[in-house]
């Protein structure tokens, strides 16, 4: 790992420095800070990681690029989606869960939604770029993937941390256990809880998951499943937010945005949870934040 001297500068002249841990860009105005010396995927309040079968209440702010989703009716503000914060202005989510048609904002240093937290921020998204070849009638096609710029800058702290992404290209291996974490229902068409939930998943080969009795051709090499054995899985809530896996060095990185599920329910085996294979979109990721 290291920090790469590869610069460039945005439309409105605003210089970013690449910090490959492995593809990373972070910004600032005027000066630049690596990734690596921020300790990104290295949360202050460590997970509680466990082979324990079936979701859990998280251990609060141990997934601290965790964010809140919310857009507002009727003078309220409701979870709609998870994302993560890539970059201190930015957060990566998936497209199907952004409308041009709702007011949003981003909770970021949360775990309980319910109480005030010292430590969280409220920040505002100043425009959503969303895959170009992104096709809300053909979620199948792939491309789930979307990134909100925020209006400030937000300060890092214990609470609040960037994540990791993973190496261009990188395919996780059959059986790797990753942690799927948000605040979506605790089942089918079960209650949203309040606190942020943990669950682990096990890595699907391409091979499985595409297979006729799995996913069959629904799934693309750009997906990524995890779970099917009809006990863990995302649920509506969870879209958008982050499939953490602990990389060889102990740093977690972020391989997956939840996109979809089984229409038969949450928990259905054989249909795990499919996610967007975020080292499919690096590149994208990397033009999306210079260009805007």
């Amino acid at each position: 790992m290291f920090c790469a001297n590869t610069v460039i500068k945005n439309k409105n002249n605003l210089s970013y420095r690449f910090c490959f841990l492995n593809f990373l860009l972070i910004n600032h105005t005027s000066y630049f800070v690596c990734l690596l010396a921020l300790g990104c995927g290295v949360p202050a309040y460590a997970p509680a990681v466990s082979r324990v079968v079936g979701g859990e209440n998280a251990v609060p702010y141990s997934w601290p690029w965790q964010v809140s989703l919310q857009y507002q009716s009727s003078g309220k503000w409701y979870h709609t989606c998870g994302g993560t914060l890539i970059a201190t202005n930015w957060v990566l989510t998936a497209a199907h869960c952004i409308s041009s048609t709702l007011q949003y904002r981003v909770l970021l240093g949360k775990y309980n939604l319910a109480e005030e937290e010292a430590g969280s921020v409220t920040a505002y998204p100043e425009k959503f770029v969303v895959h170009e070849r992104w096709n809300s009638y053909n979620v199948a096609n792939g491309y789930d993937i979307a990134l909100i710029k925020l209006t400030k800058h937000v300060t890092l702290s214990d609470k609040i941390q960037l994540a990791c992404l993973p190496a261009a290209g990188n395919v996780l291996s059959s059986n790797t256990a990753c942690y799927v974490t948000g605040w979506g229902r605790l089942q089918t068409n079960g209650a949203l809880p309040d606190k942020l939930q943990q669950g682990l998943l096990l890595v699907v080969s391409y091979a499985t998951c595409s297979s006729p009795s799995w996913w069959g051709s629904t799934v693309k090499t750009s997906m990524v499943c995890a779970g099917g054995d009809g006990i863990t899985s995302s649920c509506n809530g969870d879209s958008g937010g982050p499939l953490n896996c602990q990389g060889a060095n102990g740093k977690w990185e972020v391989h997956g945005i939840v996109s979809f599920g089984s229409s038969l329910g949450c928990n259905y085996y054989r249909k795990p949870s499919v996610f967007t294979r975020v080292s499919a979109y690096n590149s994208w990721i990397e033009q999306a934040m210079a260009s805007n």
